[in-house]
């Protein structure tokens, strides 16, 4: 009962106005555990701290808390809780000065897991979300979490590619798991607790504010080796989790993007300044030296993927696969790149659509589907 007493308080503290985890790993460090700051009497607390102001608040409502029944109320909401002492807890986060003393997430979690983080605009393109999906999905494919925020664009593709080859991925929230933002990411939300985890270091009830993110940032980074930003403008939340992660001393990747677009302006300013390019996942797995295992694998697994691929019957079909990738293409591009009249195009792209070869996305760009 000690460790789930234990987090069960410092769960009771977070309850409290103005006692963040900043200040409930205080509390932890003066008393040696939440329960016994708790526990202790006020007299103790005005020798321990006496130029602590926010102490006062503890003592005007700690007493209307029954840590018990905050207990009960998250197990009902199938909320569970994590701190640093524990084996499951991300491994790389625990390590650093300031982790969270107290983790609130649902599903699946692994400490000794390697977790690479993928983050990058809310407004992404179909290039960036294609090469954000292609890339998480490879990665994940290897055994390796993919981490991100659950927000709307780059995120979301990550999250998406994970689950594409039923990967792990893990969404750190902004706000109390009971309250999914944005609202439009619920389904993905719950195929990811399927085998992943929701996470966050805020409790329940917690509306999403902006000064949470660049802490919900902070600990993408912060359990991850790497960040890899697809897509951001010159100021934005990706580039603040950069200089989490420069902090942090981890690895940034950026994918270049083209050089008209304002959302290529963030990853191409951090090639610039010395971030690791990144075209495939072989460029990531050469620049962590723990993961060389996976280079080879990567190259066998994509010669499999080729020589196991059954294409339709046909020299039109093949023609137009042979310029397909995961990069959006429009069908006016493959018309110029092709010798067969236009409707033949259409036809063998509808063709291969129904055949499962093909996708379609928006504005007539096509790629190829997954696991061609």
């Amino acid at each position: 009962m000690g460790m789930e007493q234990e987090k069960i308080v410092r769960a009771a503290f977070r309850t409290i106005s103005g006692v963040g985890s900043q200040r409930l790993r205080q509390l932890i460090a003066y008393f040696g555990s939440a329960v016994k700051a708790w526990e202790a009497p006020q007299s103790t607390y005005l020798q321990v701290v006496k130029q602590e102001k926010w102490l006062g608040e503890i003592f005007k409502v700690r007493k209307d808390i029954d840590p018990r029944e905050i207990g009960d109320a998250l197990s009902k909401k199938g909320i569970k809780l994590i701190t640093p002492e524990e084996t499951n807890y991300p491994l790389l986060l625990a390590e650093l000065a300031d982790a969270p003393p107290l983790l609130y997430y649902r599903g699946q979690l692994r400490g000794n897991v390697e977790v690479l983080a993928f983050v990058g605009s809310r407004q992404a393109t179909a290039y960036g979300k294609s090469a954000a999906r292609k890339l998480a999905r490879e990665v994940a494919a290897k055994g390796i979490v993919i981490a991100s925020g659950l927000a709307r664009g780059i995120d979301t593709a990550a999250h998406q590619g994970a689950l594409d080859c039923k990967g792990m991925t893990w969404a750190f929230l902004g706000c109390g798991l009971d309250r999914i933002y944005p609202s439009e990411n619920r389904h993905l939300a719950e195929d990811i607790l399927e085998s992943g985890a929701l996470i966050s270091e805020f409790p329940p009830g917690t509306p999403p504010k902006a000064s949470h993110f660049p802490a919900r940032n902070r600990l993408i980074s912060g359990c991850s080796c790497g960040v890899v930003v697809v897509e951001a403008a010159e100021r934005s939340g990706a580039l603040i989790t950069v200089d989490f992660a420069l902090e942090q001393g981890r690895e940034v990747f950026a994918v270049p993007g083209p050089i008209f677009s304002p959302v290529s302006r963030g990853p191409h300013h951090l090639i610039r300044q010395g971030a690791k390019i990144v075209g495939e996942i072989e460029d990531i797995c050469n620049e962590l030296p723990a993961w060389s295992k996976h280079v080879s694998q990567v190259s066998v697994n994509k010669e499999l993927l080729h020589n196991e691929t059954k294409f339709p019957e046909g020299k039109d079909h093949m023609s137009i696969l042979q310029q397909l990738s995961d990069i959006p293409l429009h069908i006016d591009q493959i018309t110029i790149h092709s010798t067969l009249p236009v409707a033949t195009i259409t036809l063998a792209l509808l063709e291969l659509q129904l055949g499962g070869k093909v996708t379609q996305l928006p504005g007539q760009h096509y790629v190829l589907a997954r696991g061609c």
